[in-house]
């Protein structure tokens, strides 16, 4: 069995979703609350079986201050530390990579609760069972883990 993680980084508003080869759902959780969390969430899976896919957003957001910005590059590296430690190869993919495979146009033509509520429109049209796991927390992270699967197997 092979599992593919993907996370979107976001430290509040950000999830993981784990999916396995047969493209079961294994778990989609919001993102855990403290690097130990994160970390304790990686070591449940075999290194040998596991690929995580991270959303690639080294940058902060506009109009975001220089101390949210920090505590976001700090986040993403207690995420990358903790795929590390747990000995899970990581592959990184930027926001525009694994969204182009949607065919849902360009995020900078809608405002942004609109383009949020459109990825989880797609995430509940792909994953119909998994009812209210889909928020606008996990929806992304489900979505990276769908496209890191498909990224696999196509090698």
């Amino acid at each position: 069995m092979k599992y593919i993680i993907g996370i979107d980084p976001g430290i509040d508003k950000g999830g993981i979703a784990v999916l396995d080869n047969a493209h079961k759902v294994v778990e989609v959780i919001k993102m855990p609350e403290t690097p130990l969390d994160i970390l304790m969430f990686f070591r449940k899976y075999n290194p040998d079986e596991t690929i995580a896919y991270l959303e690639n957003v080294g940058h902060g957001m506009p109009g975001q201050s220089s101390s949210a910005t920090a505590n976001f590059a700090r986040h993403n590296g207690h995420l990358e530390m903790a795929l590390m430690a747990a000995g899970i190869t990581s592959e990184k993919v930027t926001p525009q990579k694994w969204q182009k495979m949607y065919q849902l146009g360009k995020s900078s033509d809608y405002e942004k609760s609109e383009w949020k509520r459109r990825l989880k429109a797609k995430a509940q049209e792909l994953f119909p069972t998994l009812g209210s796991k889909i928020t606008l927390l996990t929806c992304d992270a489900l979505l990276i883990a769908l496209y890191g699967l498909r990224q696999e197997f196509k090698k």
